[in-house]
């Protein structure tokens, strides 16, 4: 039920607003001044709070301010006798939802009421999805590698500065990279993914920069590459490696000048990206066979991280094992599967030349195929895919 704040210094307003927001089904507390309003802000959570904008100990506009200061995700709307354009574009500017002139309108005051309470939802909803993205992404473990990689991550997410994310398949490159940019001032900004390595290379330049309407046969329409699409936000080229050597030379003039140019066209667009790159290749040997440019390395690996391999750390599988069993079940919306430690320490015992993904996908496997409670036979029978199976 969506719960109201009414804060005003007239007895007579407060009493009306509790009584027809109340008939229509609303939770309606009052406040006849804004530090009492204050209070009831900090000890409970409103969907949407009524501010008069005059009152005698602290003015409306002030009371919003202090507010949003202390829960930003509400939503306000401001009421004034004394409404002027000037006050409300004030309100609106210090982050008002809308601003209603007294007397009060019925009917415009329960549209204001039912947007405003959309608004609250659609704020609460993207809270919610927000902390299960990041949940995730989240990095786990606390092997001496990961705490390694965390701490260089936390430190170089808040700058602009180019990162490079090396290590085999599966290790978390792209939750390293994820992290980065939540962590970054670009949060709110997109963040747009490119697998070099899955795209044909003479698509790969139409993917990055976009296309012109009749560059090429299929371009039946004008369409913005990747570059623009992340412009403000950060771009994440996985599997760099695997980019044509055509391609890298025009992915580092865009670095080198902030620049890109649709294919088929001669108009350069200024783009503000930040560039995260990952591979599983060692560059370096690519650099020698003539297969990645050494400018385009060195404009990449600002800062590099290398993400270690599950065999190297092996007393984080517990951590994993915990994390992954939590996080399938709730996808399937059932409780956590209990696991015994001798299955733990068993899965310590497998090879993980997939790393964290062949790991992950192990897990679930174990959820759908076991009982109430995983056990080391469990782990010893289907940690391998072929196994269980009969022929």
């Amino acid at each position: 039920m969506v719960k109201i704040l009414v804060i005003d210094d007239e007895r007579s307003i407060r009493n009306t607003l509790k009584e027809i927001l109340g008939f229509e089904g609303y939770t309606v507390d009052v406040a006849e001044q804004g530090s009492q309003g204050l209070e009831m802000v900090k000890n409970t959570d409103y969907d949407i709070i009524l501010c008069d904008i005059k009152m005698p100990e602290m003015d409306g506009i002030e009371v919003l301010e202090k507010i949003l200061e202390l829960k930003p995700e509400t939503t306000v709307v401001m009421i004034s006798g004394h409404g002027n354009i000037d006050t409300a574009v004030e309100a609106i500017k210090k982050g008002a939802f809308d601003f209603i002139v007294k007397p009060l309108d019925l009917n415009r005051l329960l549209i204001t009421i039912r947007n405003a309470g959309d608004k609250s939802i659609l704020v609460k909803e993207t809270i919610i999805l927000k902390q299960k993205i990041n949940k995730q992404y989240e990095i786990i473990g606390e092997s001496a590698q990961i705490k390694k990689v965390l701490e260089m991550t936390d430190r170089v997410a808040p700058t602009d500065a180019k990162v490079l994310i090396t290590g085999p398949n599966g290790t978390g490159k792209e939750l390293v990279a994820r992290r980065l940019h939540l962590l970054s001032l670009r949060s709110e900004a997109p963040f747009i993914e490119v697998n070099c390595a899955a795209i044909p290379s003479e698509l790969i330049e139409s993917e990055l920069f976009g296309h012109e309407k009749g560059a090429f046969t299929s371009a039946i329409r004008q369409r913005k590459g990747k570059f623009e699409q992340a412009d403000g936000g950060t771009l994440f080229l996985d599997e760099i490696g695997d980019m044509s050597l055509s391609a890298q030379s025009k992915v580092l003039r865009a670095l080198q000048e902030n620049i890109i140019t649709r294919v088929g066209s001669d108009n350069p667009i200024k783009v503000n990206v930040r560039i995260i790159a990952a591979t599983n290749k060692e560059l370096a040997d690519e650099i020698r066979n003539g297969n990645f440019r050494e400018d385009l390395y060195h404009r990449l690996s600002v800062i590099l991280i290398n993400l270690p391999s599950l065999e190297s750390r092996k007393e984080d599988i517990p951590l994993l094992t915990v994390h992954f069993i939590e996080q399938i079940c709730n996808d399937y919306g059932q409780p956590p599967k209990e696991i015994d430690a001798d299955a733990i320490e068993e899965l310590k015992e497998q090879k993980w030349t997939g790393n964290i993904r062949e790991f992950r996908n192990v897990i679930e496997r174990l959820i759908i195929l076991c009982n109430k409670k995983i056990t080391k036979e469990d782990v010893k029978l289907y940690a391998s895919p072929g196994n269980g199976q009969e022929n």
